[in-house]
C-alpha cells in the first residue's frame, strides 16, 4: 500500500482519506502485534536481568555482612532480633517456622509438591477393599487430582512469597549495617508501628486487598491455564476425586484441529463462535455508544421539559436486577409468550404463525441474534445516558456558540465538536465495554441460553447455539459436559483474542496518542 506524506494526504478527498486510514489501520495491525511480543520478551529479559541483580546483591550482601547478617541467611530475623529490632525479627522468624511446619507436615508442601508431576497414583475403587472385621467392602479414598492441583498450586505461591520475604530480610539486614556504620539509630519496634500508620500507612491499607487480589484472582486463573494442560472431565470420570492426569498440548491440538475425537470439529466450531462473539460485542456497544450519547442530547436540550423524570424512567432499567428484567423480556417474546398473544389478539398473524424469536432455526438464527442486540440496547442505554451526561455538560459553550456564528449545523457541530470530545473522554471506556461485551454472559444466558440450537456445529452434550458467546460455550463444555479441560483450553484463546485487540485498539485511542489536545 502506497504511504502519503502530510501534503499528499491532505490533497486526498474525503472518502480516499477515509479509506486510506482504514486500509493503514489494518496494514499496521502485524507490525502491533510484532511490536507487542517484542515488548513482551523484553519484559521477561528485564526480569532476567532483575533477578541476575538480586542474585548478585544476595551474594555481595553474604560476603561483605557481619556475623549476623551471614546467620539471618538460614534463621530468618536473626540479624534484627540482635540489633534491637524486635518486632521485624519476630515476624520474619515466624513467618519462617510456619513455611517450614508447613512444608514438612504430613500431606504438606513437600507432599503435594512431590505428587504435582503425576497429579496422583492410586486411583479410589469402586467396590473397595473387603474388611474382614466390618464384613464389608470399605472404599479406599485413594489420590485427588483435583485438590493435588489447587494445593501444588498453592504451595508455589507460598514458596514465592517465602522467598520474597527471605530477601526482604536480606535486605534489611543490609541495610541495618548501612545505618550502624553511620553511627545513627535503628528504629525501634515502635517506630515501625508508627509507620505503618503513618508514612507507610498506603502498605497497610493495601495488604490486604493485595492479598485477596492473588488468593481469589490470580490463583484461580493459574489454576485455571494447568488445567488445560490436564484430561480432567468431572462428568467423564464420574466421581468427584477420580485422578486425572497432564496430557501437555493435545487438548489445544483438539480445539485447533480442523478434526477432533469422534469427528467433531472443535476448531469449526470456535471460528464460528468467535465470530458471532466480536460481531455482537461491536453492536452492543457501538449502538448503545451513539444512542446514549443521542438520548443524553435531546434530554440536555434546551426546551425540553420534565428532564429529571426522563432521567429517572431510563435508570429504573438499572435499578431493576437483570436477572429479573432478561428473564421476564425472555418468556415476553417465547412462543407462548405476551408478544405472540398481543399479535393474535390484533389478528395481525395466526394462532398458528406464532413468532418463535428464540427458536427461528430457519434464518440460522438471525432473529434471536438482532433480538439479543436490541434488547441490549434497552439495558445499555441508560449507562451511556448518564455518563454522556456528565461530559456534554463540561464541552466549552464557546465552541458551539463559535460553530454558530460560522454557520455549522447541528450535524456539524455533533461531528466537529461533540463526538471527538466524546470519543476523546471515552475512548478507553470503549475499549474496556467491547471487551466486556465479548464475555457478557448475562445478556445471552438469560435470554436465549444460546438458542437455536446450531446442528452443525453442537458438540454432544454441549449443544451450540446460534446466539451462544465464547463464554457461554466455555460454561456449556464445563458444565453440560463436564469437560474442564476444554473450557479452560477456551478461556485461554478467548483471553488471548482479547488481549490482541486491546493492545491494539489501545495504542489507536486519541486520548492515548494526543493526551494534551484537550487540556
Amino acid at each position: 500500500m502506497k504511504k502519503y506524506d502530510e501534503l499528499e494526504y491532505l490533497k486526498l478527498s474525503k472518502w480516499k482519506k477515509f479509506v486510506y486510514r482504514f486500509l493503514s489501520f489494518f496494514a499496521s495491525i502485524p507490525l502491533k502485534i510484532w511490536n507487542g511480543i517484542k515488548g513482551i520478551g523484553r519484559f521477561f529479559a528485564k526480569i532476567g536481568i532483575g533477578i541476575a541483580n538480586e542474585c548478585k546483591d544476595i551474594g555481595h550482601t553474604f560476603v561483605k555482612g557481619d556475623w549476623k547478617t551471614k546467620t539471618s541467611y538460614l534463621v530468618m530475623g536473626f540479624g534484627n532480633l540482635t540489633r534491637g529490632q524486635i518486632l521485624r525479627g519476630l515476624m520474619f522468624l515466624l513467618f519462617e517456622i510456619v513455611f517450614i511446619v508447613y512444608m514438612v507436615i504430613p500431606h504438606g508442601g513437600i507432599y503435594w509438591l512431590s505428587m504435582l508431576p503425576s497429579l496422583g497414583k492410586i486411583s479410589p475403587s469402586g467396590n473397595g477393599a473387603y474388611d474382614p472385621v466390618l464384613d464389608t467392602y470399605v472404599k479406599l479414598e485413594g489420590d485427588n487430582s483435583f485438590k493435588i492441583l489447587l494445593y501444588g498450586v498453592l504451595t508455589i505461591f507460598f514458596i514465592v512469597a517465602f522467598i520474597y520475604t527471605w530477601r526482604a530480610n536480606v535486605k534489611q539486614n543490609k541495610i541495618a549495617e548501612e545505618i550502624l556504620r553511620t553511627g545513627k539509630p535503628l528504629k525501634s519496634g515502635k517506630d515501625d508501628l508508627r509507620s505503618l500508620v503513618d508514612d507507610n500507612f498506603h502498605k497497610t491499607l493495601l495488604a490486604l486487598p493485595t492479598l485477596g487480589i492473588v488468593v481469589f484472582t490470580v490463583m484461580p486463573i493459574v489454576f485455571m491455564i494447568l488445567v488445560a494442560f490436564t484430561n480432567y472431565n468431572k462428568l467423564a470420570n464420574g466421581v468427584d476425586n477420580e485422578l486425572f492426569h497432564w496430557v501437555g498440548m493435545r487438548n489445544f491440538k483438539q480445539m485447533l484441529t480442523w478434526s477432533g475425537s469422534g469427528g467433531t470439529s472443535y476448531v469449526a466450531t470456535f471460528g464460528e463462535i468467535l465470530l458471532w462473539t466480536l460481531i455482537w460485542a461491536f453492536f452492543a456497544t457501538f449502538t448503545n455508544y451513539f444512542l446514549g450519547i443521542m438520548v443524553a442530547m435531546m434530554i440536555n436540550k434546551k426546551g425540553i421539559k420534565f428532564k429529571k423524570l426522563w432521567r429517572t424512567v431510563l435508570i429504573m432499567t438499572i435499578a431493576i436486577p437483570q436477572f429479573i428484567s432478561l428473564l421476564y423480556v425472555s418468556k415476553m417474546f417465547d412462543k407462548n409468550g405476551i408478544i405472540n398473544g398481543l399479535l393474535i389478539n390484533l389478528k395481525l398473524i395466526n394462532p398458528s404463525q406464532a413468532i418463535d424469536f428464540w427458536n427461528d432455526t430457519a434464518h440460522s438464527g438471525l432473529l434471536a441474534r438482532v433480538m439479543v442486540i436490541v434488547v441490549n440496547i434497552w439495558i445499555g442505554i441508560p449507562y451511556l445516558m448518564l455518563i454522556a451526561t456528565g461530559i456534554l455538560m463540561n464541552i466549552p459553550a464557546d465552541l458551539y456558540e463559535s460553530a454558530k456564528i460560522d454557520g455549522a449545523s447541528g450535524i456539524k457541530q455533533f461531528t466537529k465538536i461533540t463526538l471527538p470530545y466524546m470519543l476523546f473522554i471515552t475512548g478507553p471506556y470503549l475499549l474496556t465495554s467491547f471487551t466486556g461485551n465479548m464475555n457478557n454472559f448475562n445478556v445471552i444466558y438469560l435470554l436465549t441460553g444460546g438458542r437455536p440450537t446450531n446442528g452443525a456445529a453442537s458438540t454432544g452434550e454441549a449443544s451450540v447455539g446460534h446466539t451462544d458467546l465464547l463464554i457461554t460455550w466455555l460454561f456449556k463444555l464445563a458444565n453440560n459436559k463436564g469437560e474442564y479441560y476444554l473450557a479452560s483450553v477456551v478461556g485461554i484463546l478467548v483471553f488471548i483474542v482479547v488481549a490482541v485487540i486491546s493492545l491494539v485498539v489501545y495504542g489507536l485511542l486519541p486520548s492515548v496518542k494526543n493526551e494534551e489536545d484537550f487540556q
